[in-house]
């Protein structure tokens, strides 16, 4: 099952929902739009799941979890709404899970093909999110993903409600020694319209990392106990 968090994509969604159908069913969840996001991701022939008002990212994907898991899917691929992940590499990650059969497979981008600015707060994340989780992470902020049923369990339990629920959810899966994986992405940026606000997100980002550091060390106390 493909699943598309969304808010506020218009017409932009159309096309990845055409795509994406090639490959699995297609479930939106539509976090409180108040343009015709839903509506739209309808015509193009998704499910579409509405939840109101404007949730986060996070709780969006658990929606999208716990229908999955109700509806007996084995798990989910997640992409975003906006053309920022080409549906036509869905197939990378279902032949690595065939190859792995890793819990969590995350799209890596190419960050010397991001536009500036993109280029130096990613690169920041990664080397600081690298150095919480004491090994290198290739791409912590991609939501392009194959997440399994144990993955999806473990982050249902998650308090975070916004982008910060990926970055967790890399954590969550090396602390409970489930194996992760990577693909590489094409890296695609336009005219889409960013919802984060960079200073609530990078403050929120920085206690994620604190959080991860700390759960880090405590594993690895565990493993050596």
């Amino acid at each position: 099952m493909a699943l598309i968090p969304a808010y506020n994509e218009g017409e932009r969604i159309i096309p990845v929902i055409q795509e994406a159908k090639k490959h699995l069913t297609v479930i939106v969840v539509d976090d409180g739009s108040t343009d015709q996001t839903g509506e739209f991701a309808k015509q193009a022939g998704a499910e579409v799941l509405t939840q109101v008002p404007n949730q986060g990212k996070g709780n969006a994907l658990k929606r999208g979890f716990s229908h999955a898991k109700s509806e007996g899917y084995d798990g989910v691929l997640t992409l975003d709404a906006d053309g920022q992940h080409d549906p036509t590499e869905i197939t990378k990650f279902l032949s690595k899970w065939k190859e792995t059969h890793a819990e969590l497979i995350i799209g890596a981008r190419d960050f010397s093909e991001m536009p500036p600015i993109r280029r130096l707060s990613n690169s920041f994340a990664r080397r600081s999110f690298s150095w919480a989780m004491g090994r290198e992470i290739r791409d912590n902020q991609s939501g392009y993903r194959l997440i399994t049923n144990p993955i999806i369990d473990a982050m249902l339990a998650s308090s975070e409600t916004g982008f910060e629920f990926e970055v967790e959810m890399i954590a969550v899966c090396v602390e409970q020694d489930m194996k992760l994986d990577w693909v590489p992405i094409r890296t695609i940026y336009g005219d889409e319209t960013s919802h984060i606000s960079p200073l609530a997100h990078t403050l929120h980002f920085l206690r994620v990392v604190k959080s991860t550091r700390a759960r880090m060390q405590a594993h690895r106390r565990r493993q050596r106990a």
